[in-house]
């Protein structure tokens, strides 16, 4: 199976947590603001979100469209539906068979390309659902030396550094437009807690809702990065967001 999906745990959790815990929702609004500042969608633009999970995203991208979703998690799936207000698609990665061809203005692969094993055919196959024009909108987890329990009971065949991005993209036959760390000012508490707990061997999953005034803080603290990114270099960051489109 090309696509390895997450422990029943990770989609509960996900559902619980998706509208509460700072990272969904900063990054939400980080990822909003980046596609009204660098991707220039044509009005009643069609946009596909692949690997969908919960749906937790689905209302942010219908702000710029009509939005399709994949998921191939039955009980994500059935939940996603409800949001999206229609039913969510199944073809799985990395072949998306069924999915329409020259269909797209943006495509949204948000966390979900480090699952795939064969992740330059997966973009390939992305390019072919672009219009003319089209972007996708990658987001990744950074860093290979930061594995943790995190990756395995998410199930990730890896993480990647910018230079390993930006190879499988170039591989795939698709062209950079943007490509940048995010989620760098919290960088440094998450690699010491990685850090931490590799030597004491107590690692997590880091899912985990924190109480709600840190909550607070790191959400505000994640949000800060919202109207730079893109504009300025980031440092290294917890995660990587490429935005590209087919040559």
């Amino acid at each position: 199976m090309g696509f390895q999906l997450m422990e029943r745990v990770v989609y509960d959790r996900m559902a619980e947590l998706d509208e509460l815990h700072w990272w969904y929702r900063a990054r939400r609004n980080i990822l909003s603001d980046l596609i009204e500042r660098r991707i220039k969608l044509p009005p009643e633009a069609r946009i596909l979100e692949i690997g969908c999970g919960t749906g937790h995203n689905v209302l942010m991208l219908k702000r710029f469209g009509e939005v399709d979703a994949i998921e191939i998690d039955e009980a994500a799936r059935e939940l996603a539906s409800e949001r999206l207000g229609k039913a969510v698609g199944t073809a799985p990665l990395p072949q998306l068979t069924g999915v329409e061809d020259a269909g797209y203005d943006l495509i949204a692969i948000l966390d979900v390309l480090e699952h795939v094993e064969a992740d330059e055919q997966a973009l390939g196959s992305m390019a072919r659902k672009l219009k003319s024009g089209g972007r996708i909108l990658i987001t990744v987890p950074a860093h290979p030396w930061m594995w943790s329990a995190h990756d395995v009971v998410n199930h990730h065949q890896r993480r990647y550094t910018k230079r390993s991005l930006e190879e499988v993209i170039a591989r795939a036959g698709l062209k950079i437009d943007m490509i940048s760390y995010f989620n760098s000012l919290l960088f440094p508490l998450a690699a010491a807690a990685r850090l931490a707990g590799r030597i004491t061997g107590k690692e997590d999953s880091d899912d985990k809702l924190p109480p709600r005034p840190l909550n607070k803080l790191f959400e505000t603290l994640f949000n800060l990065e919202r109207h730079a990114l893109g504009r300025v270099p980031f440092p290294p960051g917890v995660s990587i967001v490429a935005i590209v489109s087919a040559t």
